[in-house]
């Protein structure tokens, strides 16, 4: 008699891949959640150095990509470039065109996915995101689509935060009470050189990087959380989802990372927060 073989433990149920459209859709509402404007406006220093490192001259035809309230768009309209800013969420298109208006700035605008940008192949000199593309689920294709829209020659210039910096530390804080999708990077990879190598490096020409520092300025640690917790996306969506003890955790969590950055002495909020910079010529 032939002894009896065990059966083999059936596998455990492998979870399927994300839907990267499902994704994108909840980060659309994410991000029209709140008002980024009242964060965005605030970054308008790092859209006028990223002009500086792209070098953006008069003339030039420039996209800004994920443009939220139009940062970098304004930038490179003082430059007096020929500008498009895109964003899909059209409220934030709409701030950035009041702002264009009120220096009077002209320039278009237009609703667009940073994967499925609706402009022709090589139809600008100049592509630009401050804090933007970052965030699309399927970085390749986010790639991908800025180098189909770049003059062979031409530049994309970028602005990410960095994992280690105080925005990375801020979004895997609040990452440890609302889980992020899984099987999708961090987007703060984008503020890694590996990670840019490996989504411009094969169709790059050249890829300068520079480590870079945007100074958060508030009254208190408090008051920032405050903010964040009203305006920001990320963290408006996370305190909504929480029970109401883990909100109070949460803001507790937020206030102490705030505490062990700032070098403000005593005297009003200031945390350092490190980006890349990075010009990729196409």
């Amino acid at each position: 008699m032939n002894p009896t073989v065990p059966s083999s433990p059936a596998a455990a149920p492998t979870a399927p891949p994300p839907s990267l459209e499902a994704v994108k859709a909840r980060q659309q509402v994410m991000w029209s959640a709140g008002d980024y404007g009242q964060i965005g406006v605030r970054l308008q220093l790092v859209g006028e150095t990223l002009c500086e490192a792209a070098d953006v001259r008069g003339g030039e035809r420039v996209l800004d990509v994920a443009a939220g309230n139009g940062n970098a768009s304004l930038a490179a309209a003082r430059r007096f470039a020929e500008v498009v800013s895109t964003d899909y969420v059209p409220a934030l298109l709409e701030e950035g065109r009041r702002r264009a208006e009120a220096d009077a700035l002209p320039m278009e605008f237009v609703v667009a996915d940073a994967e499925r940008l609706p402009f022709p192949d090589a139809s600008f000199d100049v592509a630009l995101s401050t804090f933007g593309v970052m965030f699309a689920p399927d970085a390749p294709r986010a790639a991908q689509e800025l180098l189909r829209v770049v003059k062979p020659g031409g530049r994309i210039a970028l602005a990410s935060w960095t994992p280690s910096g105080f925005v990375g530390e801020m979004l895997a804080t609040v990452g440890g009470f609302v889980p992020p999708p899984v099987g999708v990077k961090p987007p703060t990879t984008w503020g890694t050189e590996p990670r840019l190598v490996e989504l411009f490096g094969p169709s790059a020409r050249d890829l300068r990087t520079a480590r870079r520092t945007y100074a958060f300025r508030y009254r208190s640690a408090a008051h920032f959380v405050e903010v964040f917790r009203r305006y920001y996306g990320p963290t408006v969506k996370a305190f909504e989802t929480l029970a109401p003890d883990r909100r109070d955790a949460l803001a507790q969590a937020l206030e102490q990372l705030c505490a062990r950055h700032d070098v403000g002495g005593g005297r009003g909020l200031v945390v350092p927060s490190e980006y890349l910079e990075a010009v990729v010529v196409r």
